[in-house]
C-alpha cells in the first residue's frame, strides 16, 4: 500500500463545497459571522454523566492515566469500564471484538449507560489499530481501533458488526447546524488519552481544564496552488475572524509561533518541512491536524535525534515511517490533535474548514473532530479530552 498522502477519487465530493462564494453571495466576513453565531447557538452541554473511559487492567499505563482523568474531570466509578486485552499496540479482529468491543458494549448494557454515554475516552495501553488482512488502497479490512469503537452504538442496536472491509460514512460529518445527540446520530464519539508517557497524559487532561478562548489559529498553506486541502485551508480562515489567525500561502513553513490556540497544515508532506517539532508555544486548549498519512502510527517515544525523512531513505524512518507524529504535538504542548494509523487518504483527514470553525465557536473537542472527519471504521484517531471546549467566543 503505497504511504504517499493523495487524494481519493471521489467525484461526488466538491472540497470548496457550500463554502465557496458564489457570486451574489455574502462575502467571507458575513458568512464567518454567520457561521460562528450558528455554531455558537449549539454548544454543547454535554457532562462528566456522558463520558465512559475505556482502561485496559494489563496496562499499567492505561489504569493510571483512566483514574487520573476520572479524577480530574469528576467522572464516577461505574462509567469505567475495565477490560483485559492485549497490551501490543496492532491486535487482530478477532482480538477487538473478543477483549474489547464484546466487554465494552455487555459493560454499557449492564449499567443501562447505552443511550447515555455519548463519549467514550481509550486511554494509553489500549490496543491502537486493528490489523489488515485483506483489501487495497481504500477497501483494507484494518483500521484505529478508536474508529471501530466509534461505531458500537450502530452495532449494539443493529445486532451485527458494521460492513467491512472499507470505511462506513459518518453521520455526524459536516452536520454543523445540529447537537450531537442519540438516536440521531447513532455513534459514540471515541477520543484517546495517549501520549509518550504519563506526564504527556497529564498535561492533555490538565491543559484541557484550563482551556480559554484566546490566541491564534495557525493555518499553513504548502503553496498557494489549488490543491485540494489547500481549499480547506483557505476556507477554514474565512470562517474565522481575521484578527485571531495567522494564514501563510507562500512555500515557506511557519515555525515559532506564539500563543498558537488552532493549527492545521501539511506536517511532513509540506516539501518545505524540515524540523520534526514546529517550535510553537501552545496555550492551553489548543488544537492540531495536519494532512499526514500514519502520524498516529505509534505512541512509542522515537530516539531523542531522530527527525522526519523522506520515503527514500528507509535508514532514517522510525516505526517504519519517515512522517511527523502526533505524539510530538502532545509533548510540545497541544490539548488536543488527530492523527491515523495508516494510510487514510486526503478526503478522509480531518477538514480544518470544519473543524477550526467549530472548535473556535465552543463545541467541545469532541464534537469538533467528528464534525470534520469523513467516515468511520478507518484510520483516523482523536486524542484529547473530549469535553474540552473554549467556551464561546
Amino acid at each position: 500500500m503505497t504511504r504517499a498522502l493523495q487524494p481519493a477519487g471521489t467525484a461526488d465530493f466538491n472540497p470548496r463545497g457550500a463554502l465557496a462564494p458564489l457570486p451574489g453571495e455574502p462575502g467571507p466576513a458575513v458568512r464567518c459571522a454567520a457561521l460562528v453565531i450558528l455554531l455558537a447557538g449549539l454548544v454543547s452541554a454535554q457532562t462528566a454523566e456522558n463520558v465512559l473511559i475505556v482502561v485496559n487492567e494489563k496496562s499499567p499505563l492505561s489504569r493510571h492515566a483512566g483514574e487520573y482523568y476520572a479524577r480530574r474531570r469528576g467522572i464516577a466509578i461505574d462509567h469505567v469500564c475495565r477490560i483485559r486485552a492485549s497490551t501490543e499496540e496492532t491486535i487482530t479482529r478477532a482480538e477487538y471484538e473478543r477483549d474489547i468491543a464484546g466487554p465494552v458494549g455487555a459493560f454499557l448494557r449492564k449499567a443501562s449507560l447505552t443511550e447515555k454515554i455519548l463519549y467514550i475516552v481509550t486511554t494509553a495501553g489500549v490496543p491502537l489499530r486493528v490489523k489488515t488482512i485483506s483489501g487495497s488502497n481504500m477497501t483494507v479490512d484494518g483500521a484505529a481501533v478508536d474508529s471501530e469503537l466509534a461505531l458500537l452504538y450502530t452495532d449494539m442496536h443493529s445486532g451485527r458488526m458494521h460492513p467491512l472491509p472499507g470505511s462506513v460514512p459518518n453521520p455526524f460529518f459536516g452536520r454543523t447546524g445540529a447537537k450531537f445527540s442519540h438516536p440521531q446520530f447513532p455513534i459514540y464519539l471515541v477520543t484517546r488519552l495517549a501520549a509518550y508517557d504519563f506526564e504527556g497524559v497529564k498535561g492533555l487532561v490538565d491543559r484541557a481544564l484550563e482551556a480559554a478562548n484566546r490566541g491564534k489559529f495557525v493555518i499553513d498553506l504548502k503553496s498557494s496552488d489549488d490543491a485540494e486541502g489547500n481549499n480547506w485551508l483557505r476556507d477554514a480562515a474565512i470562517h474565522l475572524p481575521a484578527d485571531r489567525e495567522i494564514v501563510d500561502q507562500s512555500s515557506k513553513v511557519l515555525y515559532g509561533e506564539k500563543d498558537v490556540i488552532g493549527y492545521a497544515g501539511w506536517g511532513s508532506n509540506d516539501p518545505n518541512r524540515n524540523r520534526r517539532f514546529l517550535g510553537f508555544h501552545w496555550l492551553p486548549g489548543a488544537i492540531m491536524t495536519e494532512f499526514v498519512s500514519t502520524n498516529a502510527r505509534t505512541f512509542a517515544r522515537p530516539p531523542e535525534k531522530w527527525t522526519i525523512s523522506d520515503w527514500n531513505s528507509p535508514q532514517l524512518w522510525f516505526d517504519g515511517s519517515p512522517q511527523t507524529m502526533t505524539a510530538d504535538y502532545i509533548l510540545e504542548g497541544v490539548t488536543g490533535a488527530s492523527g491515523h494509523v495508516d494510510e487514510p487518504y486526503l478526503a478522509m483527514t480531518p477538514r480544518p474548514d470544519l473543524l477550526l470553525p467549530a472548535y473556535y465557536s465552543g463545541r467541545n473537542l469532541a464534537e469538533s473532530y467528528y464534525l470534520a472527519i469523513r467516515a468511520l471504521s478507518w484510520q483516523n484517531v482523536v486524542i484529547g479530552d473530549p469535553l474540552c471546549s473554549l467556551g464561546k467566543p
